[in-house]
């Protein structure tokens, strides 16, 4: 069996890596969202804020959601664990960790993506720049992502890489849409209006959702449609579907290369079961926002299972 320390480095090297992209594409929406605001942009740079869990620590040194300091916050805040930066130079040092269990591909791509972005954030970010430094972003995890899946083996150095991966990508997701919600929106009552609708589709954008979603629904931008993608649809890789049952086969390939079956095997098992063939109606009927808070905590302690199972709790 792999030594806990390296599943857990591969873990959370992956688990860094996927919130870096995350964090990059929720800057974009609020960045999205501003540009179309004629008046204070501060409700909307709050979500973001509130969307990375990370309220309280920006509020502790900041009086207001100004975007220039939001965003500095969240791209390159060394005292901000969860900024891009911070995120960046945590996944590095996982991956020095776990050094020989990665191929040499991974590694440089790892390197290349930690000295590029340490280079592009070393300085404030111009207003004209940030567009190609998000964009950026994306492109250097999405590499080392790339090269994890085209030169590794099918073994649990890639199983636990994936489950720290499509754990992260489950839990933005559900904060993504959480905070659309009950932040986002002004009032019930906009429900349905044309700002509801722009504010969905900012949310297809942070999730590059927004070509896929037009091909299965080529009309208006329903809510019920856009959450119905969002978490049911098992061919959207960032959807909850698809990330749960991603969780599951890799758990399910663990069982069979170590020859057991562990807890976080029956959790991954339930988190799958509760958006197999389930109706969007039924979800927003019991109350979405009740579903998505369920599904991060749900979501968390799956974490925390699987930590334990194997031996790399922190």
């Amino acid at each position: 069996m792999m030594l806990g320390t390296t599943a857990g480095g591969l873990f959370w090297m992956f688990r860094y890596l996927e919130r870096c992209e995350n964090t990059a594409r929720l800057v974009e929406a609020g960045l999205r969202i501003a540009l179309t605001k004629s008046t204070d942009a501060s409700d909307e740079w709050q979500s973001v804020v509130h969307t990375t869990g990370s309220k309280d620590r920006f509020e502790a040194t900041h009086n207001s959601y100004d975007g220039p300091d939001v965003i500095n916050f969240l791209l390159r805040d060394l005292e901000n664990p969860s900024s891009v930066l911070s995120l960046v130079e945590d996944a590095r040092t996982n991956a020095r960790l776990v050094r020989t269990a990665l191929t040499r591909e991974v590694w440089e791509a790892t390197n290349d993506c930690w000295m590029i972005l340490r280079s592009t954030l070393a300085n404030p970010i111009e207003d004209r720049d940030l567009p190609r430094v998000l964009s950026l972003i994306r492109r250097e995890s999405a590499l080392v992502r790339g090269a994890m899946h085209g030169t590794t083996m099918r073994n649990d150095i890639y199983d636990f890489a994936q489950l720290g991966m499509f754990i992260e990508r489950a839990d933005n997701t559900a904060r993504i849409l959480d905070v659309k919600y009950y932040i986002l929106l002004p009032s019930i009552a906009a429900v349905g209006s044309p700002i509801d609708s722009a504010q969905w589709e900012t949310i297809l954008r942070s999730v590059s959702a927004m070509r896929a979603f037009r091909f299965e629904f080529p009309g208006a931008i329903i809510p019920r449609d856009v959450a119905a993608f969002l978490i049911l649809d098992p061919r959207m890789p960032r959807s909850l579907a698809y990330c749960y049952n991603k969780i599951s086969d890799n758990l399910g390939y663990l069982g069979t290369h170590y020859d057991d079956r562990r807890p976080s095997h029956g959790v991954a098992a339930r988190l799958t079961e509760s958006v197999r063939d389930r109706e969007i109606e039924q979800i927003f009927d019991s109350g979405l926002h009740e579903f998505l808070r369920a599904a991060i905590a749900d979501v968390g302690t799956l974490a925390s299972q699987i930590e334990f199972d194997y031996r790399f709790s922190r």
